[in-house]
C-alpha cells in the first residue's frame, strides 16, 4: 500500500481576480511533474467564481467531467442543448466523448459560487457526448458514505465511462466508517472538504488530499464534524 499526501497549501493556485482555482494536479499554468494525476484521476480543481462571472464557451473531448457545487449556484449550458443550474447537493457529469462545447458561470450576481471540477480519463474514446445530474440531500449522506458517481449501467449515482466510484459523506465527530474497494486494482483518493479526518493512520485537515494506491480496506474517522469526498479510480489505462 503506497500513500501520497497533498496538503491543502501545497496545491497550485491560479488567481485571476474573478476566479480563484486551487489545482491538486498539474493544470493550465500550474505544472508539477510529480503531480500529473492519480491513476486515471486527471484533474481536481477547487474553484471559486465571483458573482456574475464564469467560463465562456470552450470545447472538451474524450474526458469524463464531474462538477460538484460546494456553495452557491453554478449555471451550465452546452452544445447538446442542456441548460441547468446546480447547487450544493447536486452532482453533474458530462461525458465529452467525440466533442462538446459548454460554458459555466456563477448563477448569482451577489454571491460567490464554489465548486469542484474533476476530470477522469474514460475507458472508451469517442463515445456520444452525454449529460446527467442528480441531487443528494444532506440527510442522505449523514454519517454514511453514499455513492454519487459510478460506472455506466449502475443504478447508484450519475454514471461515467470508467470503472470509478465516488462517495460523499457528512460525518459527525467520532463517526467511524470503513471503505472497501469495488475493484482490487483500483486506488482511492480522498479529499477532506471540511473538518479534520483520520484515514488509516494519517490525520488530514480541511482541503487536504491523500491518495492510496491499491489499498485494502480503508478506515475513516471524523476527528470533528467533517465532509469527505472519496474517489476510487483505476490506477492504469486499460
Amino acid at each position: 500500500m503506497n500513500t501520497v499526501i497533498h496538503k491543502a497549501d501545497s496545491r497550485g493556485l491560479a488567481d485571476h481576480g474573478w476566479l480563484k482555482s486551487f489545482h491538486t494536479f498539474s493544470f493550465a499554468g500550474y505544472h508539477d511533474p510529480s503531480r500529473m494525476h492519480f491513476g486515471l484521476l486527471r484533474v481536481l480543481n477547487d474553484d471559486s467564481v465571483a458573482p456574475g462571472m464564469g467560463f465562456g464557451k470552450h470545447p472538451h473531448d474524450n474526458m469524463e467531467i464531474i462538477s460538484i457545487p460546494l456553495d452557491g449556484a453554478l449555471e451550465h449550458s452546452d452544445s447538446m442543448g442542456n441548460v441547468a443550474v446546480i447547487k450544493k447537493g447536486d452532482v453533474q457529469v458530462m461525458s465529452a466523448g467525440t466533442g462538446v462545447v459548454h460554458s459555466e458561470k456563477n448563477h448569482s450576481d451577489a454571491a460567490e459560487v464554489k465548486f469542484l471540477q474533476i476530470w477522469v480519463f474514460p475507458n472508451k474514446k469517442n463515445v456520444k457526448p452525454r449529460y446527467d445530474q442528480q441531487t443528494f440531500p444532506e440527510d442522505a449522506i449523514k454519517n454514511q458514505l453514499v455513492t454519487i458517481v459510478a460506472p455506466m449501467g449502475n443504478t447508484e449515482g450519475v454514471n461515467i465511462h470508467q470503472d470509478a466510484w465516488f462517495s460523499l459523506g457528512s460525518l459527525d465527530k467520532g463517526t467511524q466508517i470503513n471503505y472497501s474497494l469495488h475493484k482490487k486494482d483500483n486506488g482511492l483518493y480522498a479529499l477532506i472538504l471540511e473538518g479534520d479526518v483520520k484515514i488509516n493512520d494519517t490525520i488530514l485537515n480541511r482541503r487536504d488530499g491523500v491518495g492510496i494506491s491499491i489499498p485494502e480496506d480503508v478506515s475513516i474517522e471524523a476527528i470533528n464534524d467533517a465532509r469527505i469526498l472519496l474517489m476510487e479510480v483505476p490506477m492504469t489505462l486499460p
